[in-house]
């Protein structure tokens, strides 16, 4: 029997509030006349305002979903509600399931047969007819938003595959037919993808040939207009580098105007400046590069990487704890970030889907479990980006293993030596303790007085509560990583903790960390 979800991680699955709350709704059992929960699925059917009631049903072992209701939400309110019920025991377990479930379950296995990757060649193999060449990985077309600049820092977002979700090979391209129609390695689509390739290079290359004139010229005149004046040229530069199929490095321009509302701006603004600089000097030295480095500067800068290269290559196989997820839109598009961190291995991986707003994105990992399966990552220095290529059973769930702070900015510290433009990074603390220094938020190892019970009002500003030890200007405060100023005031994570130490994930950023998941004493989960 798949372990019960809690209340927050079924919460953590609606796409919206309204979804939240209609399913809070739907949750009794007076809704549900006809339940039923086996190792694998869940079922039931709700009662509408229609004569027929809708039918849902969840695949616990894939984590999928279906609801008969018309509604374009992914999970809908009934299958949210449905799993409320189930996790409050609500649910009788049952021999078998009816047989709408049954032919369900039927079509899902058979598809994923169907559409199945391949298992990466080996080394050994000769090429075949369905490989791609660089050249046509460069032209597919598929590019869009990357996993690694989505975050909210914008230091540079590259251009990857695009809506590819996080699903274990649905919607792969069959055959791994070139977008450019070659049927083969010496057709005439072959040519016209290499052609296409080569063009985009000489575009590219001159791009960023421009950009470093155009901040040889912003250094060289000052920052003190920058404010004035800098918009209207990030804009218009942002627009020229998309024309020279940058896509990367314009999303990276065009968040430029969020580092003016920093009181120092002008060194962030600076140092802003000299990662663009660095990622075009890095793409003009791409030739004597390290491969890896190569292919993190190219992420960065926008040529996209196909999902079938990416299942070809090396996978991982771990039993991997979902720490967390996050959900934000950027360029008419939302885009779904989902983090991993590997038992045995200790890897952690970033799982991303996107969709267009109001359309549904990939909820088939979910928060507080666990799952055994083989990640394909992308290519780069600091691989963290992945796809789910199999899964395997689910494993029990567990708090994940974590680190101290400083084990934490060393983690950070590599990512970073790999990828300069990394502005996302998760963390998992094993004993943090939220304490509040000169007005603002830390996660602290635990001390010899950390540890123990709070003294003071943890809330307050200046308290010198025992928790919170060099809060009164004396002392040095304890070593901890800065809570991004907007996760606000951490009242669930303080609720929590109550004072003591807790496993808690999150995700670093440039001005701090995002707290999204802890664990009690108890090992209880609590999405924050």
């Amino acid at each position: 029997m798949i372990e019960r979800w809690s209340r927050d991680q079924v919460l953590a699955l609606a796409p919206d509030a309204s979804s939240k709350k209609g399913a809070q709704s739907v949750s009794g059992p007076g809704k549900w006349p006809v339940t039923g929960v086996m190792p694998d699925v869940l079922w039931g059917e709700c009662k509408g305002s229609g004569a027929t009631p809708y039918r849902a049903c969840v695949d616990l072992a894939d984590t999928a979903y279906r609801c008969s209701c018309p509604s374009r939400k992914f999970p809908c309110k009934h299958t949210l509600g449905l799993l409320l019920l189930w996790s409050a025991d609500g649910v009788s377990p049952a021999d078998e399931p009816p047989a709408w479930v049954r032919e369900w379950l039927e079509q899902r296995r058979a598809r994923a047969a169907r559409t199945a990757p391949p298992p990466p060649p080996s080394p050994d193999d000769p090429p075949g007819p369905g490989s791609r060449s660089a050249a046509g990985e460069a032209a597919d077309g598929t590019g869009g938003p990357d996993a690694t600049g989505a975050g909210p820092e914008g230091s540079g977002a590259g251009g990857s595959a695009g809506a590819d979700g996080s699903g274990a090979g649905d919607g792969a391209r069959p055959g791994g037919a070139d977008a450019g129609g070659a049927a083969g390695p010496g057709g005439a689509g072959a040519d016209a993808a290499a052609r296409r390739a080569a063009q985009r290079e000489e575009r590219v290359t001159a791009g960023l040939a421009e950009l470093e004139r155009w901040l040889a010229d912003q250094i060289g005149q000052g920052l003190a207009s920058a404010r004035r004046d800098a918009p209207a040229q990030w804009q218009e530069l942002a627009r020229r580098l998309v024309d020279a199929q940058a896509p990367g490095v314009a999303g990276f321009v065009s968040r430029l105007p969020r580092v003016l509302a920093d009181e120092d701006w002008p060194s962030r603004l600076l140092g802003e400046y000299g990662l663009l600089n660095l990622l075009a000097v890095g793409h003009r030295r791409a030739a004597v590069l390290p491969g890896p480095l190569r292919d993190t500067i190219r992420s960065r800068v926008g040529f996209p990487v196909s999902r079938e290269d990416v299942l070809a290559g090396e996978r991982v196989r771990d039993e991997w704890d979902v720490l967390g997820r996050r959900d934000d839109e950027q360029d008419h598009l939302v885009s779904r970030r989902v983090w991993l961190r590997g038992r045995r291995t200790g890897r952690f991986a970033l799982v991303l889907s996107f969709a267009p707003p109001g359309q549904p994105l990939d909820a088939s990992l979910v928060t507080g479990t666990a799952v055994d399966a083989d990640l394909a990552f992308y290519p780069g220095a600091t691989p963290l980006r992945a796809l789910v290529a199999t899964r395997h059973a689910p494993v029990p769930a567990a708090p994940p293993e974590g680190t101290t702070v400083a084990g934490a900015l060393t983690e950070i510290a590599g990512a970073l030596t790999g990828d300069p433009w990394t502005d996302s990074w998760p963390v998992v603390l094993r004993a943090a303790t939220p304490a509040r220094t000169d007005g603002l938020w830390l996660l602290t190892d635990p001390g010899p007085e950390a540890a123990g019970e709070a003294g003071g009002d943890p809330a307050a500003p200046g308290s010198t509560g025992s928790a919170t030890p060099g809060t009164d200007g004396n002392a040095p405060g304890p070593p901890g990583l800065l809570v991004h100023p907007v996760a606000g005031h951490p009242w669930r994570l303080l609720a929590v903790s109550g004072g003591r130490p807790v496993t808690v994930a999150g995700e670093w950023t440039p001005r701090g960390i995002r707290p999204f998941t802890a664990w009690d004493e108890q090992g209880r989960m609590v999405v924050l």
